[in-house]
């Protein structure tokens, strides 16, 4: 197989697995070179009571991107990932390196992981929204929002799995090509289950039933988008097996933690220390996804 490169533009912590830390270790694990620009540098993830670091400007990423086109790198890479962006200055530069990257390399596939917020909560400026939605959409190859993501991007209120094909199908009509809703708030047909959605560019619609933890993870989200990078990847033609290998590594790892953080804690409530992803320990069920997490997946009709 031909090398497989990656640039990865998202946040990274010292300490913990969001953003970058969720992402390069699996998609290196599965064969891919990644390189990667820190769009934030913290101690830790948000969820801690405290967190501090440092910001890269959309200057920085300038001067970064400047180097690499100066040295004639800008011009093998096969995919390009981007995640969690705090400025609409900063993503206005990414979107400069989306395109330069998409004319240099031929084939080039785009994964955009919208992050904006979640449960009804933004949590990055205001401003991004209108960026997001006017500029990547059209240019996405891939878009992995989660419910309150597909909401503002289609500018549609999501109740059913019908409103969220409905959105779903709008943003490709505006350019995107695979489009999956990587969780939602609808519960499943079989108890404790929630459900994530997904429209291939050929039109193929299917829903994936994915059991419900008793716990909330971070990072979580990222890990799902860069899994789903590599599976889409190996089967470029079949979008709902790549979602279902995606869905059925990302189990495997959230059991593992919940597990670790039970172990560690019983009965009381874990902390987010307990609640780190636990990847390295996942790294067999990240390379080959575990028969037995293969999740309810089924196509439907829209």
């Amino acid at each position: 197989m031909a090398e497989r490169r990656v640039l990865s533009i998202q946040s990274h912590v010292v300490r913990g697995y969001v953003g970058n830390r969720s992402a390069v270790f699996p998609l290196q694990v599965l064969g891919f070179e990644v390189d990667f620009v820190n769009s934030v540098q913290l101690c830790s993830h948000t969820g801690y009571k405290h967190f501090k670091g440092q910001v890269l400007g959309s200057e920085d990423l300038k001067v970064l991107v400047d180097g690499l086109r100066s040295n004639k790198l800008l011009d093998d890479y096969t995919h390009l990932l981007t995640g969690y962006i705090g400025s609409k200055s900063f993503l206005e530069e990414v979107l400069s390196v989306v395109k330069e990257l998409k004319e240099n390399c031929p084939g080039l596939v785009y994964v955009c992981d919208p992050v904006m917020g979640d449960n009804g909560q933004l949590y990055v400026p205001a401003d991004l929204k209108a960026v997001y939605r006017e500029q990547f959409v059209p240019i996405a190859d891939i878009l992995t929002p989660n419910q309150f993501e597909l909401e503002i991007l289609s500018e549609m209120e999501i109740k059913t799995e019908q409103d969220a094909l409905k959105a779903i199908a709008s943003l490709q009509k505006r350019g995107a090509k695979d489009v999956v809703l990587s969780s939602s708030d609808f519960p499943g047909k079989e108890p404790n289950t929630i459900v994530a959605l997904g429209r291939s560019r050929s039109g193929k619609s299917f829903r994936i039933e994915i059991p419900r933890l008793p716990v909330s993870f971070v990072g979580s989200g990222d890990v799902f988008a860069c899994l789903l990078l590599a599976w889409s990847s190996q089967h470029a033609d079949n979008l709902q097996l790549a979602c279902e290998q995606t869905v059925a590594s990302l189990q495997a790892i959230l059991k593992r933690t919940a597990e670790s953080a039970k172990a560690k804690v019983g009965d009381s409530e874990p902390t987010p220390r307990d609640l780190e992803l636990r990847l390295v320990q996942s790294k067999n069920d990240i390379e080959t996804p575990p028969t037995g997490n293969q999740p309810k997946s089924e196509t439907v009709d829209f």
